[in-house]
């Protein structure tokens, strides 16, 4: 990212990118500059800054670009200069639409290049296989690609113009202007989902300007001309929904407009009324709404009267015409007959706001057909003079379906004034919010009205009739449409007959036998029954009531107390469905409790923040008076110095003096100075006018003199140079005829030199051309014969990877195979180790048994206080190992006495080697003589029990003295130290079997 010292630099360097053809780079170094937090306060430069940028965006159709510098520069001239963003957007507009204009000039079909549902979608999956497939694009291809892109943009331009814009009190004219030169967009390329995406941005819009009212730079729309801005838009948007059969957004903006309407509590003008209540009955004609389209054309005539001055009689008549036939068109019976309570309340609920729609205040305790009905519409056409006002044509047929009553006629007369009704209408020229008024329109609703009067007169005064006088009355439709009619109006109870085609007759019935006599004749039929059967069998009187009560006196206290617990119980249950009330109750008042003083501390917070932005703007203001004081007083010295210096009068000292009083007066002093200073320029001025006037007069004759020597002069001059050039001409002229004669004989020479010239360059061409092929086809082995040799070492590069892949995976299978055939080896050592030490421990049992049994054999009978050595004491076992000695061994049977430790000595054939004393001066144990066995460690218990059950030697056998104490081999790992083992001993196999010696 360049840093740029001013932003004119910026620009220079941006138009030194575009001139080498690198916008990309230009835009960016423009949008890096704009986005700087360094040039945030507006300057002039900046202005031609952004009309490059949008420029640049234009033509690369960058639209985030482009919304990000608009951005940015809002932020920077929003407070300073708002006109400069106003004139960077139109410029942004101006240029897009120029480029859309342009792509559209270009192509030549545009409804084709602008088949596309929506600008904003991608291509199809469709056109990118054709465009794959076919090998040429088409013409229609290629205008899309030429003109949607450009659409496309320019549509964007409008989202990120009226984005940017939204909400701004300051722009709220271009934002109007820019939301119907997108309605302009939608309406002449037809773009219906752009404009309904288009409303939805405007409507949103609005609900954000409500939500959020009170920020900054919001739009006031209790203002006039706000208001005004905000109707037109709506109001354009409303015209271009029926202009492009957007009927559903249409109603959507009518109730934009309408809660436009409610928001400011304001109606609008009458000419805008007119364009409401004009599009209103379209879209409710559209909509099948013919009771509501009655009451729009209602209004729009009150208006049009009222206010249109221009109004003509005849538009007058046709717009009147338009009001009756509305209301006559509408349906004579209720539609919601027999409809649930969910549906009515729906219902209930769409014609309060229907009727808040078109302007009348509805009470919801009223029902709606007393409001909004067919009746109350014809009865108030006519006491509003509505009637008078129309056709005649219009008002026979107005008394001839609603006041007279002609069963056998009134088909026949109402046939022609339909006819004639028919071919009413045309194009208004006074009214301007109506173009064109149709009352032909019409005309199937009256038809089917008519054929509902017929048959409703008819059943009043025949019980029965063929079909084919029937048919012969309703000239308007076939039987078939007749049935269907009347099958209608018999659903909602509007007349009653019936359709027998076997006797091909139509039956009339009493709709008051069918529907009110008959659903309780049961009940009537009940009750007469009883009655007679009450005078048949009369019930006999009773004699005493009191005789019939006593027996069941009983019963009836013991029910009435069962009645008085229950209620009891109730009363308790309401009790208590009471106090949990009162208990809810209660905790929402604490909760609102809560709420209320929490609110409070909250506004106390605010008040105190606001009290101390209050004191310290106080202060500020109060330093800031200071100041101006102190200067004010700086001033007036200066003043005092100028005015002493000019003579004139000083301030007298009396007077209040402010910075601003002093300011005025040193004003006021220039001005005057500044005026005596004029007065003088004007006075010198004026007198050197005089004196250039009087040299002028002096000098006119004397240069009149001068000019007329000059022209008598000039002119023999130029007679001269033209007969000197005459002369020239004619030399010249025959020296080329001269050199003409010449050449003329050298002329076969040069055409046989440019011939031989000619053939000897055709000749270097060809051997040029010839050359040139060979070396292009030795140029093409030679990279063909490249491209063998790349693919070749590609093919061994990728064989060579792919052999060392398999390699590294069958190492890692092997590794993965020993590492696991390991494991089941451990394992196995495993086991095979646990059973041996298993069986060694089993063996050293049995051997410990012996040796206990051997041990009372010597020892014989032991005391009554230690019979068995698991019977001594734990100290007695555990610290001192017995060992008898052979002698003591043979003494002790004779004996039959124990003998102590301390007193066996042992007895061997040679003396016993000396000890060495320990650290206590004792002699320490006798060891085992281990030289025998060399000087090695001795072997692990591994080592020693892999030979299978045969006892580990001993270390007897290894001694030179066979008649010496010996160690066991495993004395260290039994108890640790030499000779001080406080497991049992071990004996050697001498010992224990002396005859093995």
């Amino acid at each position: 990212m360049a840093n740029f010292a001013k932003p004119e630099n910026a620009l220079k360097r941006a138009e030194e990118l575009i001139n080498v053809g690198q916008k990309q780079d230009a835009l960016q170094a423009l949008h890096n500059l704009i986005t700087s937090k360094r040039y945030r306060a507006w300057q002039k430069p900046l202005e031609k800054i952004m009309f490059k940028y949008v420029e640049l965006c234009v033509d690369m159709r960058k639209g985030r670009f482009a919304k990000d510098g608009l951005i940015q520069y809002r932020i920077v001239c929003q407070q300073v200069n708002v006109s400069s963003l106003e004139e960077v957007i139109k410029h942004f507009m101006h240029l897009s639409t120029q480029k859309a204009e342009q792509a559209r000039s270009q192509a030549e079909a545009l409804e084709e290049a602008l088949d596309v549902d929506d600008l904003e979608a991608d291509k199809r999956p469709e056109d990118l296989m054709l465009s794959y497939v076919s090998g040429e694009k088409g013409k229609e291809r290629s205008d899309r690609e030429l003109v949607t892109p450009w659409f496309k943009f320019l549509w964007e331009t409008y989202r990120t113009v009226l984005e940017i814009l939204r909400n701004n009190s300051k722009l709220e004219a271009l934002y109007a202007m820019t939301a119907h030169r997108a309605f302009q967009f939608c309406k002449q390329y037809k773009r219906t989902t752009e404009f309904r995406r288009l409303c939805e941005i405007i409507r949103n819009h609005l609900a954000n300007l409500n939500k959020y009212k009170d920020q900054r730079d919001r739009p006031d729309l209790s203002a006039p001309e706000s208001l005004q801005l905000y109707l037109d838009t709506r109001f354009e948007q409303l015209k271009i929904a029926t202009e492009l059969g957007l009927w559903q957004e249409a109603f959507r903006s009518v109730e934009d407009i309408h809660g436009l309407m409610s928001i400011v509590k304001k109606t609008p003008k009458a000419s805008l009324m007119v364009v409401y209540y004009a599009k209103l009955t379209e879209i409710f004609w559209i909509s099948g709404s013919h009771l509501y389209h009655a009451y729009a054309w209602f209004k729009l005539f009150s208006l049009q009267k009222s206010f249109n001055k221009n109004l003509s009689q005849k538009d007058l008549q046709l717009i009147a015409s338009s009001v009756v036939l509305a209301a006559l068109s509408v349906s004579p019976y209720n539609q919601t007959r027999g409809a649930s309570h969910l549906e009515l309340e729906n219902e209930k609920e769409r014609n309060l706001r229907m009727a808040n729609l078109i302007g009348f205040n509805l009470e919801s305790k009223l029902e709606n057909r007393e409001v909004l009905s067919r009746s109350a519409v014809l009865a108030e056409l006519v006491s509003k003079g509505v009637l008078s006002c129309a056709t005649q044509e219009v008002k026979d047929l107005y008394h001839l379906l609603e006041n007279d009553f002609l069963p056998l006629d009134v088909a026949s007369k109402i046939h022609p004034l339909l006819m004639k009704i028919s071919k009413l209408g045309g194009k208004l020229t006074s009214a301007s919010s109506v173009a064109e008024v149709q009352l032909s329109q019409y005309v199937p609703s009256l038809e089917r009205l008519a054929t509902l009067r017929l048959l409703k007169q008819v059943s009043q005064l025949y019980q029965t009739m063929k079909i084919e006088s029937l048919s012969q009355m309703i000239p308007f439709f076939e039987f078939s449409m007749v049935e269907k009619i009347s099958v209608d109006a018999v659903k909602h109870n509007f007349i009653a007959m019936k359709v027998d085609h076997m006797k091909g007759a139509v039956l009339f019935g009493n709709m008051g036998l069918e529907s009110d006599k008959l659903q309780d004749h049961l009940a009537v039929l009940a009750e007469s029954l009883n009655k007679a059967r009450a005078m048949i069998y009369p019930t006999p009187k009773k004699a005493s009531k009191l005789g019939e009560v006593l027996p069941g006196l009983g019963e009836i206290v013991d029910k009435e107390h069962k009645r008085l617990l229950a209620r009891k119980s109730i009363i308790e249950k309401r009790k208590e469905e009471q106090e949990r009330q009162l208990l809810e109750m209660e905790r929402e008042e604490e909760s609102k409790r809560q709420n209320l003083l929490k609110k409070t501390e909250e506004a106390e917070k605010k008040r105190l923040a606001a009290m101390f932005e209050q004191q310290r703007a106080e202060r500020i203001r109060k330093e800031i008076e200071e100041r101006e004081l102190e200067e004010a007083q700086a001033l007036l010295q200066e003043t005092e110095k100028h005015l002493k210096r000019g003579k004139k009068k000083p301030i007298l000292d009396g007077e209040k003096l402010t910075k601003q009083t002093l300011i005025e007066r040193a004003l006021s002093e220039q001005l005057k100075e500044r005026q005596e200073q004029e007065k003088r320029l004007q006075k010198v001025a004026k007198t050197m006018d005089h004196l250039e006037r009087a040299k002028r007069e002096e000098a006119a004759p004397l240069i009149e003199a001068a000019f007329q020597r000059r022209l008598v002069e000039e002119k023999v001059l130029h007679e001269r140079e033209q007969q000197l050039e005459v002369e020239l001409s004619r030399q010249r002229h025959d020296g080329d005829l001269k050199e003409k004669n010449r050449l003329a004989r050298m002329l076969e020479n040069k055409m046989i030199f440019q011939e031989s010239v000619i053939s000897r360059r055709q000749a270097e061409f060809d051997q040029r051309r010839v050359e040139r092929e060979e070396r292009i086809k030795q140029i093409i082995q030679a990279r063909k014969q490249e491209r063998d040799i790349k693919r070749k070492k590609i093919f061994y590069v990728r064989s060579e990877e792919e052999r060392i892949k398999k390699m590294r995976k069958d190492e890692e299978a092997r590794k993965r195979e020993e590492a696991e055939r390991r494991r089941k080896e451990e394992a196995e050592h495993k086991a095979k180790m646990d059973e041996i030490a298993e069986k060694q421990r089993q063996r050293e049992r049995e051997l410990e048994e012996k040796e206990r049994l051997r041990r009372e054999a010597l020892l014989g009978r032991a005391p009554e206080g230690i019979s068995r050595p698991s019977e001594l004491p734990a100290g007695s076992r555990t610290t001192e190992p017995v060992v008898a000695t052979p002698a003591a061994a043979a003494a002790a049977p004779t004996t039959g006495k124990y003998v102590p430790k301390f007193r066996l000595r042992p007895e061997s054939s040679g003396p016993a080697p000396p000890s060495e004393p320990d650290r206590w001066g004792k002699p320490a144990p006798l060891e085992p003589d281990r030289r025998a066995a060399g000087s090695r460690a001795p072997p692990s218990q591994s080592d020693r029990w892999t030979s299978g059950s045969r006892a580990p030697p001993q270390d007897s056998d290894r001694l030179a003295g066979g008649g010496s104490r010996a160690t066991p081999p495993d004395s260290n790992r039994f108890g640790g130290g030499s000779g001080s083992s406080k497991a049992e001993p071990w004996r050697s196999s001498r010992a224990r079997n002396p005859q093995r010696g």
